[in-house]
């Protein structure tokens, strides 16, 4: 079974988008879901940022634009203990519940917040960044041309632009579950692909991009020196946080999407959420978790 879109179903902080028959997201009251997510998929950020550190050895200042509750920010502060950390976000409670965090783990004497919208809000950087790290942020950006120039202007010569976009869509339960018609996670994707298209278009200043991330990147004035896929492969039988996470997401899709599924199919996904239906991913043993991400980096030129 499908879901984490490979455009939209995470916001930049390793987040699952919000659905509904709007476009409108709620960060405040996604943050538990966001960061239980973004820990989950810990193992997978852990090798990225394991990449980034042998391509960027030693960044004075890390810039995690689009930061959310800080869960990305802090490991970038396990994962460079000499740099100071900046999480950049337009939502205040989220960059409340990083600050909190960059202190429980240590961190809070070389970690700061910044409020605002990007890409804007770089603008009130002190000092350029020697690594910007931009997760699933970008697409929220209705120029993301525009966008990646402003970030790269936000650059220390020789400085690193790190984008994690795309990616494959995760994968929860086999295509045949034994209830419901086979090929729920496609139609799944089906509906994510037509809510990614609104919410873009429906964005302030939306431009349409062909998303070739190495041309624009290319394009914003940089010189692209790498691209990577990073695996996420918790497999059956789920532990309880992996059921729990994989519960709330489909309990997502649910809500959102509505009407737009077919009675089949609600009812496919209701007997998925009914912790008492032994055909729900609380009590089934083949639930998992099988997700790819992309990052891709750019330099800016000494």
């Amino acid at each position: 079974m499908a879901h984490d879109h490979q455009h939209s179903t995470e916001h930049g902080h390793g987040h699952v988008h919000g659905h509904g028959n709007g476009t409108d997201i709620d960060w405040n009251e996604m943050a538990p879901l966001l960061e239980a997510q973004a820990e989950l998929f810990g193992p997978l950020y852990e090798q990225a940022l394991g990449w980034l550190a042998d391509e960027v050895p030693e960044p004075g200042l890390i810039v995690d634009a689009g930061s959310g509750p800080g869960v990305l920010s802090c490991l970038f502060a396990r994962t460079f203990p000499g740099a100071r950390v900046v999480a950049v976000d337009g939502t205040a409670p989220l960059l409340d519940r990083a600050r909190a965090r960059a202190a429980d783990q240590g961190f809070g004497d070389r970690f700061d917040t910044l409020a605002g919208e990007l890409p804007e809000a770089l603008e009130k950087l002190e000092q350029p960044a020697g690594l910007l790290w931009a997760s699933r942020s970008l697409h929220h950006l209705g120029d993301q041309r525009a966008a990646l120039t402003a970030f790269a202007r936000r650059l220390a010569p020789g400085g690193t632009l790190a984008i994690l976009e795309g990616g494959l869509p995760s994968r929860f339960l086999p295509r045949d579950i034994g209830i419901g018609r086979p090929g729920l996670g496609a139609r799944l994707d089906a509906l994510e692909e037509e809510w990614f298209a609104r919410m873009r278009a429906e964005l302030p200043g939306s431009v349409a991009e062909i998303e070739d991330w190495p041309a624009l990147l290319t394009a914003a004035g940089l010189r692209h020196t790498g691209t990577r896929s990073f695996l996420l492969d918790l497999p059956a039988p789920a532990t309880d946080r992996t059921r729990s996470y994989v519960a709330a997401s489909l309990g997502r899709l649910r809500d959102g999407f509505g009407d737009a599924l077919t009675a089949e199919d609600r009812d496919t996904l209701d007997r998925l959420l009914d912790p008492a239906d032994p055909a729900s991913v609380h009590r089934r043993p083949d639930v998992f978790v099988l997700s790819a991400h992309t990052v891709y980096t750019a330099v800016r030129p000494v």
